[in-house]
């Protein structure tokens, strides 16, 4: 895809910190309120920088079905960094923003330090899976385009329906719920999500990434042992949390991840 002045862009926002730039990808129907546990402990090691997925926080909802595509978010990405001017960054992508940020990181690897990612069911999809979200996209997108926000409400992975999320998290993320965009999120139910699995990519990954597991989500177990076993210079650490890994988890979470940054960071 070919950007131009006029192209849209998703929203994004440095954060006060110093070091390297860590650019952060929310998850579906979340925003970059789920971040606002970890900010000022990151911080201390780097620049974080929230991203919003395509109508999601303050990210518009093109109409056009390429800019949902994950080949297209790389661009994306890679817009942001050239506009603050790094060359190099670090990424950390939480459930759905987990597949984006590592096909980046293995896409684009001259411009990565390392990355780092939580629970992803969609970023570790195997094949029956893909081809079962490939058969039910269409029908799941045009119910969210006919019902709206209601619909969206009703979607199992709701924020409403989260547990051991910090009070003053989960407020924001409900109040950011409430400008969800249904074509933004009917789309990237359809051109999103069935094209985000990395499986492929993952045993060659090129730079060095972080698995924080959060052990209680079970769902998950298999895929993380998948990760371990084909995803090349994969380290993980287990944090005792959900698949809301860094709000239920702050203080581990980022314990890992600031670890995780100086030790990958060639900036003094």
């Amino acid at each position: 895809m070919q950007y131009t002045e006029n192209s849209p862009r998703i929203a994004f926002q440095v954060h006060p910190g110093q070091g390297p730039f860590l650019l952060m990808v929310h998850g579906f129907l979340s925003s970059s309120a789920q971040w606002l546990a970890n900010l000022a402990a990151l911080g201390e090691v780097c620049r974080p920088v929230t991203a919003e997925l395509w109508g999601h926080g303050r990210s518009p909802a093109p109409a056009d079905p390429t800019h949902y595509s994950p080949a297209a978010y790389v661009q994306q990405f890679d817009q942001i960094r050239r506009q603050l001017g790094a060359d190099r960054w670090f990424l950390c992508g939480y459930s759905l923003g987990a597949g984006l940020t590592i096909r980046y990181a293995c896409e684009q690897p001259e411009h990565v330090y390392g990355h780092i990612f939580t629970n992803s069911n969609s970023a570790l999809a195997d094949t029956p899976l893909i081809n079962e979200w490939l058969a039910t996209a269409s029908k799941s997108a045009d119910n969210i385009r006919a019902g709206g926000i209601a619909a969206i409400d009703r979607i199992p992975v709701h924020p409403r329906r989260a547990r051991n999320v910090p009070t003053v998290v989960k407020a924001q993320l409900l109040e950011d719920c409430a400008n969800l965009k249904p074509e933004g999120v009917a789309s990237t139910l359809q051109h999103t999500n069935p094209f985000t699995s990395i499986r492929d990519l993952a045993p060659t990954n090129p730079r060095p990434v972080l698995l924080c597991h959060g052990t209680k989500e079970r769902r998950f177990a298999e895929n993380q042992a998948w990760a371990k076993a084909h995803m090349q210079n994969l380290s993980v650490v287990e944090i005792d949390a959900g698949h809301g890994v860094n709000m239920e988890g702050a203080g581990d979470f980022d314990r890992h991840v600031c670890d995780f940054i100086r030790q990958h960071s060639d900036i003094a």
